[in-house]
């Protein structure tokens, strides 16, 4: 019998006047399918004699195409294999060696690509001297892929070939009578000094001078009047037991970072012993919330605590702070060569005393025989380029790498003069504040499109080599400088031929495998000779700024752990990246302090929906007025001072969303970080995007801590106590079975992960939440969305600030106080100490096997997994948002919007150019979902594949997480606690180990351990 049904596939088919339709019954597909566009133009495929194997290729991605286009998805247009790499297996990532060296950040690292897009840095484990690879050097792959790069090299604003730029800069260069300079950063490279030193030697009217955008000018003076090399002391901080640093932030980015590790290693409690930290410092910064006992003081007293610690006295100096200092000192002498000072005072007398000192008492810190490369900008020689350009006697200026319109103080003269110079060339890979207004303008390629070499550290060399083909037209520097300099070589060529030396007949090809190569051999260095007359316009080797003015307060200019030296602005991975210490984003800001702030009448509030609110101030300093700069009331900031971050305030190639802040740069007078200035309130009020609203613990167990002494005295049931609960009336512990309302499975059997993370190793950088990011496509929702507590981060660091001098204060008040007075007293802790102790904790899913969110999800879409993850499906959520109202650590993140492909959020994932980032491994979710952390489920499967495909076990600690891989300081650990003889399962048994908020009892799967203080 038949049937009178109609069937169909569409809905588009019920209606019978669909244009669709009427084209399907005519074609099998609505659109003609685009080979044309990947294999040419139709006339050249008609002329061309096409084999039976290409042609298969040709049918075979027709077929693919068709399977394409009949999916409901948008359609994609890709462009196939024509001869697939041996190299790239689809679906499987490599990994390249390579070097970042950006004149600000430098370090050894590892380029993991997909089907030859580079994706993510990861750390080059073989280096031991392999610089920092913080949350900067993580997003730098998104750099890569930045929509406002230059395209192509062009002369008086119109694009030209690199045959007529190069004809242009080389007539402009012969016809430049007078004295050129060629501006660079630190390079740290010794193929391009080598090639530097002959081109300066064929054009005798060009001068070389290195900039360093934040200058360490004053500490390469004292280095190099004390032991003959322009370079900064290492410090292996290990080795030390006592640690007393002036001013000097090592775990952020003074003298180029990359501390954290060693530091760290020192102060987890070995044998009962950690070093002790002492910080003497006028702005919170990462190295004062990490210290044992922290001083503030402005940067004049700092330079009375140097003095009074290298052999003067404590006179001049609060009586508070001097009985610190003398503490400070007895420990030192105790300590001998197991102490060290540090300090970044502006000053060469200041930092000469430091490294005498170090010497004099031998300390095993301090490295000078193998120091660190990567600054050798010399401010006397900065400053006399400024003022020749501004005076007239500087005809023309060379820049790679470096913008001086931007950076430079006293900028707006100088900007008048740059712009009248007779010959202006940048080489840079944006269109930024110098390259608008020079004649020719080079776009260089991103360093993971470009060949190079470093000596990051003395004796330890590295290769940097690009790993994908350039995505514009754009040409390296000193592929330009061969060709001006008569040489037929490529840069690839000219690298190998400096490295025949320091190789010795070792391999190359080994070399470039590795990324790095340590020799003793001596190679050429950048600095040049200072030129006359230099050292006159320099205050390099005199005392700090002391210009004074009424009622003024000291200003230190720092940089900030995401933007750096602003190099990344356009980044929207970091803009949105909370600043360890204030949680902000999106924003720079003067920190005062709240005593400062009452005298001043300056203001913080939350407003109701939460958001913080600040006053506006104009920064005076001489002649020069920095407007409506916001104002955020900083615990911890010295009386009589305020900071400011340098590297905001960006306009030039920087997409409008992203232009946040002011420019700093302009108070930044003779490239001092310490200035005299004075704040005038204005009207109005700023709106930040913070995300932490709470200051203190209010009393709760979750930042469990105790000192050394009770640490090594007491028993870890009293420091580290576990929660009991009442059972037919006898207290039990919380993780007693007896407790349970439910039937737990055997979780012996296979792999269970786990993450263990030490308080005491956890520096608070933020290169686990970008490395988090990057693996895992963590979208940016931008400045307002964050306000209104919708940031997307899966992984977050929280920070806490103790009400008392001492959390340890802090929970006595609680534990002191009885009955309905609790609440004023929890209400009390709200508000942080004028100066309180600081403690950061990393916070994610916490993966928990009696998981609160799982048993109220309506659709299962939230599930635990047999290897401890709660896992999302996230095609089955439907965004009722209960698993995150049960969730009792706030972990979870509802997608508000599309992210992705939106207008309303124009970063990286909405242009074609910055998708290329995203993972395929880890789905783009949609609006309307939950989303979390998934202990990055898709690396700890691969491990467990590779090694069932290569039919072996799976090595100790081989399981990682983006976060753990990327945790310099080694405060993330993960791993199986199954595998008993892996690191995170002894961590998992030892004493300072808890869960977070254990008396839930959700039986997490991550791990905490207690922080002790030496203090």
């Amino acid at each position: 019998m038949s049937s009178n049904k109609k069937y169909w596939k569409s809905v588009e088919e019920l209606n019978e006047d669909s244009s669709i339709v009427k084209a399907l019954q005519q074609n099998e597909f609505v659109e003609e399918i685009p080979v044309d566009e990947f294999l040419g133009d139709k006339e050249t495929l008609e002329n061309s004699s096409t084999t039976r194997r290409d042609f298969l290729k040709y049918v075979g991605f027709s077929t693919a195409a068709a399977s394409l286009v009949a999916c409901e998805g948008p359609i994609r247009k890709s462009i196939p294999y024509v001869v697939q790499p041996d190299e790239i297996v689809p679906g499987e990532a490599n990994y390249y060696a390579s070097t970042i060296a950006d004149g600000f950040d430098f370090a050894n690292i590892l380029v993991k690509t997909r089907e030859g897009r580079p994706i993510k840095i990861e750390r080059n484990m073989l280096s031991e001297n392999n610089g920092s690879v913080n949350a900067r050097v993580h997003a730098s792959v998104l750099s890569l892929y930045d929509a406002n790069r230059l395209q192509s090299p062009s002369v008086d604003g119109e694009d030209v070939t690199w045959e007529d730029f190069e004809s242009s800069l080389s007539d402009k260069l012969n016809g430049t009578t007078g004295d050129v300079v060629l501006l660079t950063q630190t390079f740290a490279s010794p193929s391009t000094s080598r090639l530097i030193k002959e081109f300066t030697t064929k054009y005798a009217n060009v001068r070389h001078v290195i900039y360093d955008t934040v200058s360490s000018s004053e500490a390469l003076d004292a280095f190099n009047n004390k032991y003959g090399v322009r370079a900064l002391a290492d410090y292996n901080f290990s080795e030390a037991e006592v640690i007393v640093s002036i001013g000097a932030d090592f775990l952020g980015d003074w003298q180029g970072g990359g501390f954290d590790s060693s530091y760290a290693k020192s102060r987890i409690p070995n044998h009962g012993k950690m070093s002790r930290h002492y910080q003497f410092e006028a702005n919170m910064s990462l190295s004062g919330a990490n210290s044992d006992i922290r001083v503030p003081v402005t940067p004049s007293q700092q330079q009375q605590v140097l003095n009074a610690l290298t052999g003067g006295s404590t006179s001049g100096l609060p009586e508070s702070v001097a009985e610190l200092v003398s503490k400070a000192k007895a420990d030192l002498q105790k300590a001998e060569s197991k102490g060290v000072i540090i300090t970044s005072l502006p000053d060469v007398s200041a930092q000469t005393k430091v490294l005498t000192y170090n010497e004099s008492v031998s300390s095993v810190a301090m490295e000078t025989a193998k120091p660190k490369m990567v600054r050798k900008g010399n401010t006397a020689e900065v400053m006399s380029v400024l003022n020749g350009v501004i005076s007239g006697s500087v005809k023309g200026m060379i820049t790679v790498g470096v913008d001086p319109v931007y950076s430079f103080p006293n900028n707006e003269e100088f900007t008048e003069a740059y712009s009248n110079l007779d010959l202006t060339v940048a080489f840079t890979m944006k269109e930024d504040a110098t390259a608008e207004i020079a004649s020719l303008v080079a776009a260089t390629p991103h360093y993971l499109e470009s060949w190079g070499d470093s000596q990051i550290k003395k004796g330890t060399f590295g290769l940097m080599q690009p790993t994908i083909r350039p995505l514009f037209d754009t040409k390296q520097f000193q592929d330009c400088l061969l060709k001006l300099t008569g040489n037929s070589k490529s840069y690839y060529d000219y690298i190998q031929e400096t490295w025949t030396s320091i190789l010795g007949g070792s391999s190359w090809n080994q070399a470039l495998h590795d990324g790095i190569y340590v020799s003793d051999v001596a190679v050429e260095t950048e600095e040049m000779p200072l030129s006359e007359g230099g050292m006159e316009n320099s205050t390099s080797h005199g005392a700090m700024s002391s210009t004074s003015q009424e009622g003024g307060l000291e200003l230190t200019l720092y940089t900030k752990t995401a933007m750096g030296d602003g190099q990344q602005a356009n980044n929207p991975w970091l803009q949105e990246m909370p600043d360890p210490i204030t949680r902000a984003s999106w924003d720079n800001y003067v920190t005062v302090s709240a005593a400062d702030a009452t005298e001043l009448g300056l203001e913080n509030h939350n407003v109701a929906n939460g958001g913080l609110n600040g006053s506006y101030v104009n920064v005076n300093m001489g002649d020069v007025v920095l407007e409506n700069v916001p104002v955020l009331i900083q615990p911890g900031q010295a009386k009589g001072s305020v900071g400011l971050a340098l590297g905001y305030g960006k306009t030039a190639a920087v997409q409008y969303e992203m232009q946040t802040g002011v420019n700093a740069y302009t108070l930044y007078e003779n490239f001092s970080s310490v200035q005299n200035v004075t704040l005038e309130k204005v009207s109005g009020e700023h709106e930040f995007a913070c995300v932490q609203l709470q200051n203190t613990m209010m009393g709760r167990d979750i930042i469990r801590e105790t000192s050394l002494e009770i640490f090594n005295t007491k028993d870890h049931s009293e420091w580290n106590a576990m929660p009991m609960v009442s059972k037919d009336h006898q207290e039990i512990a919380v993780t007693d079975p007896e407790a349970d309302l439910w039937t737990s499975f055997d979780r012996s059997i296979g792999h269970h992960f786990n993450l263990s993370i030490d308080l005491n190793a956890c520096t608070g950088c933020g290169s686990c939440v970008i490395a988090c990011h990057a693996e895992n496509n963590v979208p940016v929702v931008g400045k307002l969305e964050v306000r209104r507590s919708r940031d997307m981060h899966w992984l977050r660091i929280d920070r806490y600030y103790s009400s008392e001098d001492t959390f340890g204060d802090d929970t006595e008040k609680k534990d002191s106080t009885k009955g309905l007075s609790i609440v004023s007293a929890l209400s009390e802790m709200e508000t942080a100490s004028a100066n309180p102790q600081v403690a950061f904790q990393p916070v994610m899913c916490q993966h928990c096997n009696h998981a609160p969110c799982e048993t109220v999800c309506p659709v299962a879409a939230t599930s635990h997994g047999r290897q401890g993850q709660n896992q999302m499906a996230y095609n089955r959520c439907v965004g009722t948002r209960y698993c995150a109202n049960n969730c009792p650590y706030k972990v979870r993140r509802f997608n508000w919007f599309l992210y992705s492909e939106n207008d309303e959020f124009d970063y990286n994932m909405n242009n074609d150019l910055g998708r290329m980032v995203l993972n395929p491994d880890v789905v783009v979710r949609s609006r309307g979902v939950m989303e979390k952390c998934s202990m990055c489920i898709q690396m700890t499967q691969k491990t467990i594949l590779d090694a069932k495909k290569e039919g072996r076990s799976i090595k100790g600690d081989e399981f990682k997480t983006a976060c753990s891989a990327a945790c310099e300081s080694g405060a993330m650990v993960f791993g199986d606690i199954n595998d008993h003889d892996s690191e995170v399962s002894k961590l998992h048994k030892g004493n300072r180990m808890y869960h977070l908020l254990e008396a839930v009892g959700t039986k997490p799967n991550v791990m905490y351990q207690v922080k002790v203080r030496n203090s």
